[in-house]
């Protein structure tokens, strides 16, 4: 009788397991499955990326814009912006800075970047500008013409002499020397009327606005930032053309990502929103 008994209870056991193996079989194959969900290629999906970017002090507001829209039209990628003068950055990229693409106020810091080997290919030019004199909205100084930089007693602003601005500088102060109605000795008078070197153009501009100098040359996409300036026109004869250019670096860690927003931002939406700030197009 118990033999019987042990032999039912065996059976009513197995019947339950059978039950129970069936119904999680069943529910096996109504859940989704997760195995199928990871098998979608990732091509399919968006690639996310985060690039540094170091720029010229004077693309901040443009990378600014450049920072949203960029974002926008490419979701999960995301733009550290880092600005300076172009030299100082150089200066960075050489000393091991982790930036991904590096965009110049002029073509030679790039360059040195692929002499040295921390960037590849010929540099992308993608933007030019100008020059122009700007001083303090109330002109305390009453400057009215380039030629009143030399003048005594004008305190002009200047930058430091590795920065591009202050190249470019040179070169107008040397152009306008040669000027019709400028005087002897232009490019001495005005040398001798620096009264400050800046490491940047962006900080000539904010010593310039805090009234702290009266006079000083920077872009004319500088000047039309500011609402605190006055800009005196230069000759355009005498005017010197700035060229912009860009690099990805060979320390990118993500080189294909650098490189779809270096060509973006020298393409048509690039070029608009550096219009929009009064940049040129490349020469």
């Amino acid at each position: 009788m118990r033999t019987r008994l042990s032999a039912l209870v065996a059976g009513v056991a197995l019947v339950l397991a059978a039950c129970s193996s069936s119904g999680a079989t069943a529910a096996q194959s109504l859940a989704p499955s997760t195995e199928a969900a990871s098998t979608t290629p990732a091509s399919a999906r968006p690639a996310a990326s985060a690039l540094t970017i170091y720029g010229a002090s004077s693309l901040k507001a443009v990378l600014a814009k450049v920072k949203a829209a960029y974002e926008t039209a490419n979701p999960g990628t995301t733009l550290t912006i880092s600005t300076d003068s172009s030299t100082a950055l150089e200066t960075q990229i050489e000393q091991g800075a982790p930036a991904d693409v590096f965009l110049s106020a002029d073509t030679t810091n790039p360059q040195k970047l692929v002499a040295k080997g921390l960037a590849s290919g010929t540099p992308l030019k993608f933007a030019g500008n100008l020059l122009t004199v700007i001083v303090p909205t109330a002109n305390p100084a009453g400057i009215t013409t380039p030629a009143d930089l030399a003048r005594s007693g004008v305190k002009v602003i200047a930058a430091g002499d590795a920065v591009p601005i202050t190249k470019y500088a040179t070169q107008l102060v040397t152009n306008l020397a040669r000027e019709s109605g400028y005087p002897a000795g232009f490019a001495a008078g005005y040398a001798a009327n620096v009264v400050s070197k800046e490491d940047n153009v962006a900080a000539v501009v904010s010593k310039i606005e805090l009234g702290e100098g009266d006079a000083a040359i920077v872009y004319v996409t500088d000047a039309r930032t500011s609402t605190k300036v006055t800009t005196v026109a230069v000759p355009a004869d005498a005017n010197v053309p700035a060229t912009y250019s860009g690099v990805v670096l060979n320390g990118s860690r993500n080189a294909a990502a650098a490189q779809a927003f270096l060509t973006w931002f020298g393409g048509p939406d690039g070029q608009a929103i550096l219009a929009s700030f009064g940049f040129l197009p490349p020469s």
